[in-house]
């Protein structure tokens, strides 16, 4: 792309409210609270699952945990309107807290940790460590947690311990990953006293926590031309955060009210093992949703059948960029670069949802935003992951594509995306969103 053409697409502002999205949330749920903040701000408003709905039009939002699912109900919307549906995910690979946190050896307090998701381990070694997440109090309620200091740290094995440490290090997920926070006896240094008094509560009102570990280094442009974002938890806040500023676009533009279909953002939890709980892909929980505002609006099973029927979803995370020294890993005929565009994602044994018709689509909406676009493709040496693409597709039975845009360092603790990919993409699902 040309440096006059790159200056037409690329929205600096865009990413610089994305560095501030992720400072803002460290965890799922603080990255649920980030999204609800910006969607209040563009006249939406929080509903309760145990309370009814109506049908008045306007923009709406649930949280449920670390998930969001928000939509913008046009004013002529009726029971077999059918749905756009950008789906994403909030959480990403950490070190987690366990039950028993507080532990030691050897002089020094520890804190116990377990592995979240698919963690390259190295990537969290000799890294400042916050602590962020949710404390659960005796009376039901729960509080948000981030403490952006540097509390914890996975000290690396000195070389001259290790000689051998350049020719393959293998890290022991049980005994090596365990952070440092301090010295002295363990039984005098309670990790959930220090969290409660940092969150303004008495230790003894802290019944349960889910508390995970961040980077504490903030996001930042890299490279001699600022044309790089190196950040933690790209994978996939980058993809919430387009999701966000997308549908508050379009429920606050002028055509809003006369929208052909029914915008929708869902962004759920735990992606990372699996999606199998009550905010995972895999709950009943969107279809819930969907099924709740078309029963507000008098719908029937027939209705809902049609709506299901021209319904669809862009399931929107991280992908691959080529890596400059591993080219010989990518699919040499499809080589995503950064700042080339959103990509699509494709592999024919499901592991995304996008078929040809989907390809239609997404391309469509790139069009209609002007933007450029990619496609990837794995290695057919390598094995493919995957997203909630298939599982929504699966689970409720409407067309799903997948897309993202190209990264390296995946699910690493700093990840490397181009600066002006995340502009790029939430134009493309806005006007996918549009219809």
């Amino acid at each position: 792309m040309s440096t006059a053409a790159q200056q037409a697409y690329f929205d600096r502002t865009h990413s610089d409210d994305l560095i501030a999205f992720l400072g803002t949330s460290p965890s799922p749920y603080h990255a649920v609270a980030s999204a609800a903040e910006r969607l209040e701000k563009a006249g939406f408003r929080k509903v309760s699952e145990t309370e009814a709905w109506d049908a008045a039009p306007g923009g709406r939002y649930l949280v449920r945990g670390g998930a969001l699912i928000a939509w913008y109900l046009p004013e002529g919307a009726g029971p077999e309107t059918p749905f756009r549906v950008v789906g994403t995910h909030t959480d990403s690979p950490n070190l987690r807290v366990k039950p028993v946190p507080d532990t030691g050896s050897a002089g020094w307090r520890q804190v116990a940790v377990e592995i979240y998701g698919g963690v390259p381990l190295n990537t969290w070694l000799d890294r400042d460590l916050g602590l962020s997440g949710r404390l659960a109090l005796k009376d039901g309620s729960a509080r948000l947690v981030q403490l952006d200091e540097p509390l914890l740290r996975v000290p690396q094995l000195a070389i001259h311990l290790d000689r051998s440490v350049n020719d393959g290090m293998k890290l022991d997920r049980q005994r090596h990953l365990t952070p440092i926070w301090g010295l002295g006896p363990v039984d005098e240094g309670s990790l959930i006293a220090y969290v409660a008094e940092r969150a303004g509560l008495a230790a003894e009102d802290v019944v349960g926590w889910d508390l995970m570990t961040h980077d504490i280094q903030p996001a930042s442009y890299l490279g001699r031309d600022r044309e790089l974002l190196a950040a933690p938890r790209l994978d996939n806040l980058l993809s919430v955060h387009a999701g966000t500023a997308a549908l508050a676009a379009v429920a606050s533009s002028e055509g809003a009210a006369a929208l052909p279909y029914i915008p929708v953002l869902a962004a759920f939890d735990h992606e990372e093992t699996g999606s199998e709980s009550d905010t995972g892909a895999q709950s009943p929980l969107l279809g819930n949703v969907l099924d709740r505002t078309i029963h507000a609006r008098g719908g029937t099973p027939e209705d809902r059948a049609r709506a299901l029927a021209g319904t669809v979803c862009l399931s929107s995370d991280m992908g691959h960029a080529v890596h400059p020294n591993y080219p010989e890993r990518h699919e040499p005929g499809h080589h995503p670069v950064p700042n080339g565009g959103p990509i699509l994602k494709v592999n024919v044994n499901n592991r995304y949802a996008t078929d040809g018709v989907g390809r239609a689509v997404f391309a469509a909406a790139c069009e209609k935003a002007g933007v450029p676009w990619q496609t990837f493709v794995s290695n057919n040496a390598v094995a493919c992951g995957t997203t909630i693409g298939p599982i929504t597709a699966a689970r409720l039975g409407i067309k799903t594509v997948d897309c993202g845009i190209a990264a390296l360092s995946m699910h690493s603790a700093r990840e490397l995306c181009g600066a002006e990919d995340p502009h790029l993409l939430a134009s493309a699902l806005k006007a996918f969103l549009e219809g």
